[in-house]
């Protein structure tokens, strides 16, 4: 079942992603005081009394002059030219969000951009909440009941984003507010094995679903964004029903058109969160970019499993070397994602597309492999032998024994006499112990660590 969404909408520099991270417990959105600092719709998790939900950092309401009035500087914001951005961002934010929390600025009040925001939230059944932020004083926090007159939302949250206070009282209205909100209609149970379809536009993703389907299921057109939304698509592989999500390509955040692209990355997370499998598509032509990797964040922060699928490689000229030197350039741009099968085909001529359903297929059946603790033990105390944990202060890391608690995604628990010995880099040389006796194939595994109880005994 995926998590509630909540979007962060609101004018520029409002505090919109310093209130993020301070919802997520993390410095994941880039602050600046310049208006338009975050470049990416950015995604995380926050967790308050037991009720976990994704929060969505949507960035400032660029607004522009039209090109060739000025150098594409920021209009003020007394200019009307603003308004039909604003509109756009606020009726997407309703249209992909479980909850929106308007934010706007104790300090300066209730200006226009608020109000257009507020005129469109108002038509809407979903909840909202408003947080004013910079309430760093007692005036300004008397001051706040102001914004009750935009007319939208049950309660105004007076805050101060950069200082933590009154989040507290934040976070509590929204999980009392998503408890309230209309439930989606719940899904019969899907055995099928999911599989997303990620990338940037344009890279073929759609292409790619044709071709697995070999019919013309998808609107295909060389425009970069014709797929707007994410599209379920069932078949049955080899006796084993599959659901296909081709979803919306995933823009940088400077290049994004007001309007329903704006939320497109809403949309594919929704689709990771569906998937058990994602296949990230890359443009052999363009190589690898930033929002490729973005992207494989996304994924990872998911815990999805992955196969990195390398489209247009007909387009690609070749020599013996050509595919050893681009899967060495991969491995080196997602060593974060390592464990990744990487593969080369040309969706337009139709070249090893019949790699693609298995290797997924493969990286699912690995996402639900379990180590017997038995031999997770006796693997971990060969590891154990051949470098021994690390020491601090005279103390050495003990690991007692280990487990692995579920599936989807592969997850082990270790015992150990002190959390606070376990460095990074033996995690992840355990990591990689696990992964080259029982391989996981495409999928990430998770280690977490618990300090020895009264009951556990030495091994």
């Amino acid at each position: 079942m995926r998590k509630p969404i909540v979007a962060i909408v609101g004018r520029p520099n409002v505090g919109k992603s310093t209130l993020f991270n301070r919802l997520i417990g993390e410095r994941k959105s880039v602050t600046s005081d310049i208006p338009g600092t975050t470049r990416d719709r950015i995604l995380g998790d926050a967790d308050w009394r037991g009720v976990t939900f994704t929060v969505v950092d949507t960035g400032g309401i660029e607004v522009y002059e039209p090109r060739g009035a000025r150098d594409i500087a920021p209009l003020s914001e007394g200019s009307v030219e603003f308004i039909p951005q604003i509109r756009a961002q606020a009726l997407t934010a309703v249209q992909e969000a479980d909850l929106v929390l308007l934010m706007v600025d104790a300090e300066q009040g209730i200006t226009a951009a608020d109000e257009e925001i507020a005129e469109i939230l108002r038509k809407t059944e979903k909840p909202i909440l408003i947080a004013a932020n910079k309430a760093d004083n007692e005036k300004r926090r008397v001051d706040a009941v102001e914004f009750y007159a935009l007319g939208v939302g049950k309660e105004v949250y007076p805050i101060s984003a950069i200082h933590g206070t009154g989040t507290g009282d934040l976070l509590d209205g929204i999980v009392e507010a998503l408890g309230n909100a209309p439930k989606e209609d719940l899904e019969e149970e899907d055995e099928s094995l999911k599989i997303a379809i990620v990338g940037r536009p344009n890279v073929g993703k759609s292409s790619l679903l044709n071709r697995l389907l070999g019919e013309e299921r998808a609107i295909v057109s060389p425009i970069a964004g014709t797929t707007r939304d994410s599209i379920d698509t069932k078949l049955t592989w080899e006796g084993m029903p599959v659901t296909l999500i081709d979803t919306a390509g995933i823009r940088r955040r400077g290049s994004i058109e007001p309007g329903i692209e704006q939320f497109s990355v809403i949309r594919a997370y929704k689709a990771l969160e569906r998937a058990d499998v994602a296949l990230l598509i890359i443009d052999a032509v363009e190589g690898v970019t930033a929002q490729d990797t973005h992207i494989a964040g996304m994924i990872k922060d998911a815990s999805r499993s992955v196969v990195i699928v390398v489209n247009k490689w007909d387009a690609v000229e070749k020599d013996e070397e050509t595919m050893k030197q681009f899967t060495a350039l991969i491995q080196h741009r997602f060593d974060f994602i390592a464990y990744a099968p990487i593969l080369f085909i040309s969706a337009k001529t139709g070249q090893r597309i019949h790699t693609v359903l298995p290797t997924a297929a493969r990286v699912q059946e690995e996402r639900l492999t379990r180590i017997p603790t038995s031999e997770l033990n006796n693997l971990i105390r060969e590891a154990m032998l051949k470098h021994a944990p690390p020491s601090r202060t005279g103390r050495r890391l003990k690991i007692y024994y280990g487990t692995q608690v579920r599936v989807d995604p592969p997850t082990f628990l270790f015992h150990v006499n002190d959390t606070e010995l376990v460095h990074f880099s033996y995690e992840r040389y355990l990591e990689n112990q696990i992964r080259e006796h029982y391989g996981f194939l495409g999928t990430p595994i998770r280690l977490s660590f618990r300090p020895r109880s009264r009951g556990d005994k030495e091994g």
